[in-house]
């Protein structure tokens, strides 16, 4: 396997079906190390369905400047790095490919992307356990992945899934985002967990791995995220952004962790015998 020039920590953010907040969750995150002064690229691998073009406010038909006949300049939005398909085709256009040109096409947008050194490449994967995640688990060094799901019985059965996958090929799992947990009445402030409660907690008691993050069920979030301006950068001292860069500094340290135990050498132990 490679390992991308200039990037020290590649990190997936995934989710076992759609419609849990995955590539919201992606982008957010990606801003909020940004903020914590991390150098930080955001890579849209949903080749099917790629939406952070959108979500960072790139102008349509924006596409990325060509080096040498071969190497794209990533395009810059935010104070970050992104690259997608979504720069590549007409966002009407239907992707009507088979697998191995979705591999190819993956291939080709992660490694002739011209990153420049950076701290953090947030890879917001398609939902599923399909080629794209194999693609890329058997291309670079992936440092970790980010498991997104709702509380919800469905969403939970398919993040399973995922979790398993990352094991199957050698990825670290950085932990669990349980999104839309809670939704706080703008007009009565009642709180109600409208997917159920509890998911994060057992799936975190089933796999022995940490829930890293607990984003609410709020309406600024999508506002914002459609708008090209996602919340971590417009509110940024709201609590939901706050919630974001929490999920950021257990990233942080989740990946400090795995590095010191990876450099970590034997230990040497002396007795009298």
């Amino acid at each position: 396997m490679e390992k991308l020039n200039n990037v020290k920590h590649i990190v997936c953010v995934a989710s076992g079906k759609g419609g849990v907040g995955k590539s919201t969750t992606a982008v957010n995150l990606a801003l909020a190390l940004q903020q914590k002064g991390l150098k930080v690229g955001l890579l849209d691998a949903d080749i099917y369905g790629p939406s952070q073009p959108l979500m960072l406010g790139v102008k349509p038909g924006t596409r990325p400047k060509i080096i040498d006949k071969k190497y794209m300049e990533p395009i810059r939005a935010h104070g970050i790095e992104s690259n997608s398909v979504g720069y590549l085709v007409d966002s009407n256009t239907a992707m009507a490919w088979r697998a191995p040109m979705i591999v190819g096409a993956f291939n080709q947008i992660l490694k002739e992307t011209l990153w420049s050194d950076l701290d953090y490449l947030i890879v917001d994967m398609p939902p599923g356990t399909g080629d794209i995640q194999l693609s890329l688990s058997q291309s670079v060094t992936v440092s970790g992945a980010v498991i997104v799901t709702t509380p919800q019985d469905v969403a939970l059965l398919d993040a399973r899934r995922g979790i398993e996958m990352f094991r199957k090929v050698n990825v670290p799992l950085l932990g669990v985002v349980e999104n839309m947990g809670v939704h706080i009445c703008s007009n009565c402030g009642h709180a109600e967990a409208i997917f159920g409660e509890g998911g994060g907690k057992q799936l975190s008691a089933d796999y022995g791995i940490d829930v890293i993050g607990s984003l609410p069920l709020d309406l600024s979030i999508r506002e914002h995220t459609d708008s090209g301006n996602p919340i971590v950068v417009a509110k940024p001292d709201g609590s939901v952004a706050q919630a974001y860069r929490a999920l950021a500094d257990k990233v942080v340290e989740k990946m400090a962790l795995l590095s010191a135990s990876a450099t970590a050498g034997p230990r040497i132990s002396i007795t009298d015998d």
